[in-house]
């Protein structure tokens, strides 16, 4: 698989087509055609999609069309083709996460974003693969998707599908969830760009839960911009959801800054340089220039160690995870892969004790974390400690593995705070193909629209978002 940075449509922004549907240079009908011959053509090698609904999407597309005749869109969503996880309700299709006890189930009624997404326009043109259970291992019968860029490396979980459809020309976005890393590495082994939000800016409801203050909801796109419109579309209060904030949801536009000029990004070599291989500590080197070529002021931060809270996020990720799964587990304990069945082991064999003792752990590095944040307006990282490993390696991490892939991850959703992870710079693999690296952006609560302009002023004058696998 090698690549491409031509303009071909499937690969085009959402912020470009919102300009063409408007212009009439291309419908709604048309994209939507274009996306299911891509899916087609390219999804039997991929595994993207768990089930594509092509009749739906097309009347879905048609009423789209409709509505820009009559001077009725409901704004930059509507007619454009996008993926949700396997994990959100859709009234008529089944949500089996990944799970052989769940398989067949039928949704009475949609997710709160799937219903949003729907208000705004956008034609959902299926569903895409996940773990079993929304945690790391795809299990049969479900299938594992396949890299876009190199066969033989890992696609990221829990949002696997998601990743990969998007960065495949598949879809324009697509709808993730993200417990410990799941919108993050998923985008970062695809050449992807996926927010992970502040937990409550998006409702949970008629969504598959794995640990329910953990669990938080957001697009995997091909720009900030994009995911910053689909942000814009589904985040919200919901009375369905009383965990879902209150804050006013930002206005996300098509635009991007020129200039960071007054913007503070910290940088913490201990964090960012310990222990990551040689080509995420090169990529992460050139982001720092190019923000300082926008103007942006590089200002030294320590962050709090995050080794304990990586031991921890597991502990409290096994609770809850076994509290939503307790009318199933054990009972259904042969349908359970090793994985999960392992993690929900452990949440049941937990005392109160033990885990009244990481919560007030969690509380303490949250407010270290949050006491950093508050000094600068966002923290560059890595999105992981080396690019998407060999499939093999990910089949039964080892301790190093494990350490490198959630070090950069799970300390940003136990303290639930948001972060967008974004192309970086490029690699070569061992197959010889050029391969994405994933860089992270972290602000403090309810700053995703300043994490939005910030990687999108870095996306308008870099190539790396704009690189794809050709297939």
């Amino acid at each position: 698989m090698t690549e491409t940075t031509d303009d071909a449509l499937h690969y085009r922004e959402i912020s470009e087509l919102v300009d063409m549907l408007a212009s009439g240079d291309v419908t709604a009908e048309q994209l939507t055609e274009l996306t299911l011959d891509r899916i087609a053509d390219v999804d039997q090698r991929l595994g993207a999609y768990a089930f594509v609904a092509a009749d739906e999407a097309r009347a879905c597309a048609a009423d789209s069309d409709e509505r820009r005749k009559t001077g009725t869109t409901r704004g930059p969503l509507d007619g454009i083709p996008l993926a949700v996880k396997d994990v959100f309700d859709k009234t008529g299709w089944r949500t089996e996460a990944g799970m052989s006890v769940r398989a067949g189930q039928v949704a009475a009624t949609s997710a709160t974003v799937v219903e949003r997404l729907e208000q705004s326009g956008a034609i959902i043109v299926g569903k895409v693969h996940t773990t079993e259970g929304v945690y790391t291992e795809h299990t049969p019968p479900f299938r594992a998707p396949v890299n876009p860029w190199d066969p033989n490396r890992w696609v990221g979980v829990s949002s696997s599908g998601s990743g990969v459809a998007p960065a495949a020309g598949l879809c324009f976005g697509a709808l993730g969830s993200d417990t410990g890393g799941s919108i993050r590495m998923p985008s970062a082994s695809n050449g992807a760009t996926g927010l992970k939000p502040t937990w409550g800016r998006v409702s949970r409801a008629g969504a598959v839960e794995l640990a329910a203050t953990l669990d938080h909801v957001g697009p995997i796109c091909r720009s900030a911009r994009d995911a910053g419109l689909m942000l814009g579309a589904i985040a919200g209060a919901d009375p369905r959801d009383p965990t879902a904030s209150l804050q006013p949801v930002p206005e996300f536009s098509t635009a991007v800054p020129s200039s960071l000029r007054g913007v503070r990004i910290g940088i913490d070599p201990e964090w960012s340089y310990r222990d990551v291989s040689n080509d995420v500590e090169k990529a992460h080197q050139q982001a720092e220039q190019v923000l300082a070529d926008l103007g942006a002021e590089l200002v030294p931060v320590e962050l709090p160690d995050p080794t304990e809270a990586i031991t921890d996020w597991f502990g409290v990720c096994a609770v809850q995870t076994a509290r939503s799964h307790r009318g199933l587990y054990p009972k259904h304990r042969d349908s359970y892969g090793p994985a999960l069945s392992e993690l929900l082991d452990r949440g049941i064999a937990m005392s109160g004790i033990e885990y009244d003792e990481l919560l007030q752990r969690r509380l303490i590095f949250k407010g270290q974390m949050e006491a950093v944040l508050a000094s600068v307006d966002a923290v560059l990282i890595p999105a992981m400690s080396f690019i998407a490993p060999p499939v093999e390696k990910m089949i039964r991490m080892d301790e190093e593995t494990t350490a490198g892939v959630h070090r950069f991850t799970v300390p940003f959703t136990l303290s639930q705070m948001p972060t967008i992870t974004f192309p970086g710079g490029f690699t070569t693999t061992e197959s010889g193909l050029p391969f994405p690296v994933g860089l992270q952006m972290v602000g403090s609560a309810f700053t995703e629209r300043r994490l939005v302009d910030v990687v999108g002023a870095f996306q308008a004058v870099t190539p790396w978002n704009k690189r794809h696998p050709e297939l």
